[in-house]
């Protein structure tokens, strides 16, 4: 199981925001970004920001998906 942000790129979109932009105004990182843009593990402190930043709950933004290569295996 991995996470998904794609509820996160959604929600950028529906404001009209740009991701830097976005980035900048929750205070993350460039580094972060890179990595919610690759699907990678952030710390729960990125999370928060962005929650903080767009006034939702962690649900809105990410969900659990399967792992491909664990669908592949079974």
């Amino acid at each position: 199981m991995k996470l998904s942000y794609k509820k996160l790129w959604v929600k950028l979109v529906e404001q009209d925001m740009k991701k830097t932009e976005f980035a900048k105004k929750a205070k993350i990182s460039s580094a972060s970004l890179a990595k919610l843009g690759k699907g990678a593990n952030v710390t729960t402190d990125v999370l928060v920001k962005i929650c903080e930043e767009l006034n939702c709950e962690i649900s809105d933004i990410c969900e659990i998906v399967p792992d491909e290569a664990a669908e592949e295996k079974a």
